[in-house]
Order: structure tokens, then C-alpha cells, then sequence
């Protein structure tokens, strides 16, 4: 088929994933082909279907049916509820989706929603989160979670762990990847030639001077200006309360945040929709909705797709321009 072909895993069948890719299908398909992975059964009543069964059949039915790649559950979801035995098909949906896009048999992947308790209790999940378990499926020797919109673009170096071990991940060389592969990506999946980079403190005023912590002074200023020398525009650390006002927000085009809430309170704030996951460094295309499974308004057809739209629509110009124009989180 002509256009890209944008692969949608189930995630967690009773949150709102389901009724996302339903509403996302309805919105998009006149302008992105589209695959469903999971159970049917999960779908939103009255959603229509064309059960297929591979990718290559889904243009026939892209746009009156959602194509669907059925991939069997052992329970039926209860809307709010988890059902711990779904959660090895909600890994598995994963896999076969990333199976996907290594063949080339779908152009991307976009994910939606998981609930990692679930899968960690009904599993024994042996990961933080997708990011993690997408790095070891695809063998990529580092990911980074990118997360953007039209008003913000963030990536937290350490991120789902606890806030008392971040002391402790955070390393020299996790933070020189981090920065290093934002760069790559930008150029390489948002068209940027030559991404201006800024990096947050760890510690509350950038550790002002020492007074506040000494990880700035000892290594973190001193690895940004090594990595600057080597011709990249990254500039820092900076204190992280003053880096995501309007005027601070111009002057760069990715913030390297020290920790998961320091990069997503402030994308989450400024535009909560419309917020996409993109992780940079995997040797495939993979999105996601910025937000989780909300269980407490699952199945009451109230969600709102609009983040899952955006991922899904940046995941099929990213495969199909191999970077996405501007307005779609690209250079503007």
C-alpha cells in the first residue's frame, strides 16, 4: 500500500485505549492507514471491525472498518476494572506489534496506554514501562523517552524509577546518551539540522553554586561543556523552574530534564492533550498517547482522543517523509 501503515497495540483492554483507537480510527482514516492488535471483544460496541489476518489486508478495509489483527484474550474486560490474567496478552500485543515493524510489515508503531501494576502483578512484567521493554525487544543499546507537542518538547533522562534513586541512575554516561541521542533524533525524525539542546539542574536553583547540591559543579557543568566543544548546541544546567516559561521556551528545541516529573508536570500542564510519546534510539518508529489508562472514566465513551490522534498521525509522517513537516512537533 501507498501510504504508511501505523500498527495500534491494545494496551490495557480495560482502560481507555480501546475506546481511543476507536475514536482515533473514526477521526483519522481517511488520512492514515491503520492496524488494530488485540481482542475484539475489547473494542467499544458498535465499532466497526474487519478482522484480517495480516497487515497487508488492511487497506482493503481501512477506511469503512477499523482493520483489526485479532490476538486472543483470556478474559473479557470490565471497563475500570483490571483483569490480571490479560496482562500477558497486553505484553504480547506489544511484542507482535514491535515484530511488526522490524519486518516492515507495518511502517510504525503506536501504542496505547498500559497499566504497569497489572501487568507487573498478573505477569511478573520485569520492566518500568513500555520505554524499557521496547529498548530489549528491539535490541537497542539505548532509548530515550521523548515526549512532544507544539509547545514543548521533553526528555526525561531517568524515568520510572523512584525519585530517591535518581541520585543513583543518574551517571555521566546516562546523561551524555541522553543528550546525544535527543540530537540524532531530532535531526533524524523531526528535521531539525542542528537542534539547540538545554539541560535542567538536578538539584533546586541548579545547586546554586554548591550550596544546594554539588552534582552540578562536579561533573554535570563540566559534561555540557565537553559535549558543547564537540558542536552541539546544549547549553546548561540550568535551574529547572525557569526553563519552561514562553521566553525560555524559544530559545531551544528539547529540554534534557534530570527526572520523570521534572520534564512531564511542565508538557502536561501547557498542553495536556495534545502531548505525544516518542521514543528516539530503537530501529523503529513508535509512539504513544502521553497520558495513562484513566480508569475512572473507562467505558463511559468520554475519553478524549485527541493525544492518541497526534500520535498516531505523527507516527505515519514520520514513516512516510522520514521527518515529519513543520507544525507536526518538526522545525518551525
Amino acid at each position: 500500500m501507498s501510504a504508511p501503515l501505523v500498527a495500534i497495540s491494545c494496551g490495557e483492554p480495560a482502560g481507555v485505549g480501546p475506546e481511543i483507537a476507536a475514536k482515533a480510527w473514526a477521526a483519522l482514516r481517511a488520512e492514515v492507514a491503520m492496524v488494530w492488535i488485540g481482542d475484539p471483544r475489547h473494542l467499544p460496541a458498535g465499532t466497526p471491525i474487519a478482522e484480517i489476518d495480516s497487515p497487508a489486508e488492511a487497506a482493503q478495509h481501512s477506511t469503512d472498518a477499523l482493520p483489526v489483527l485479532p490476538h486472543a484474550f483470556p478474559a473479557a474486560a470490565q471497563p475500570g476494572v483490571a483483569t490480571p490474567e490479560n496482562a500477558q496478552g497486553v505484553i504480547d500485543v506489544i511484542a507482535r506489534g514491535v515484530a511488526l515493524a522490524r519486518s516492515g510489515e507495518v511502517a510504525a508503531l503506536c501504542t496505547a496506554p498500559i497499566h504497569k501494576k497489572v501487568l507487573i502483578d498478573g505477569a511478573g512484567f520485569a520492566y518500568p514501562g513500555h520505554t524499557e521493554y521496547l529498548e530489549a525487544l528491539t535490541d537497542a543499546p539505548r532509548a530515550v523517552m521523548m515526549l512532544a507537542s507544539e509547545a514543548l518538547r521533553v526528555v526525561p533522562t531517568t524515568i520510572h524509577i523512584a525519585l530517591e534513586e535518581v541520585t543513583t541512575v543518574l551517571t555521566p554516561e546516562l546523561l551524555r546518551h541522553t543528550i546525544e541521542i535527543t540530537a540524532e533524533g531530532l535531526r533524524s525524525q523531526f528535521g531539525i539540522a542542528n537542534p539547540r539542546l538545554v539541560v535542567a539542574g538536578l538539584n533546586p536553583h541548579a545547586g546554586e553554586g554548591g550550596a544546594m547540591g554539588r552534582q552540578e559543579l562536579d561533573w554535570i557543568a563540566p559534561l555540557i561543556a565537553e559535549i558543547a566543544a564537540s558542536d552541539l548546541d546544549v547549553t546548561g544546567p540550568w535551574p529547572g523552574d525557569t526553563l519552561f516559561h514562553s521566553a525560555a521556551r524559544a530559545r531551544y528545541d528539547a529540554a534534557i530534564c534530570m527526572y520523570h516529573d521534572q520534564a512531564l508536570i511542565p508538557i502536561k500542564t501547557l498542553d495536556f492533550d495534545r502531548g505525544v510519546n516518542v521514543t528516539l534510539g530503537l530501529p523503529i518508529i513508535r509512539t504513544s498517547p502521553d497520558h495513562g489508562t484513566a480508569f475512572d472514566i473507562a467505558g463511559q465513551g468520554i475519553a478524549n482522543p485527541t493525544s492518541m490522534i497526534e500520535a498516531i498521525r505523527l507516527a505515519a509522517r514520520m514513516a512516510g517523509s522520514g521527518t515529519p513537516p513543520a507544525g507536526i512537533f518538526g522545525e518551525q
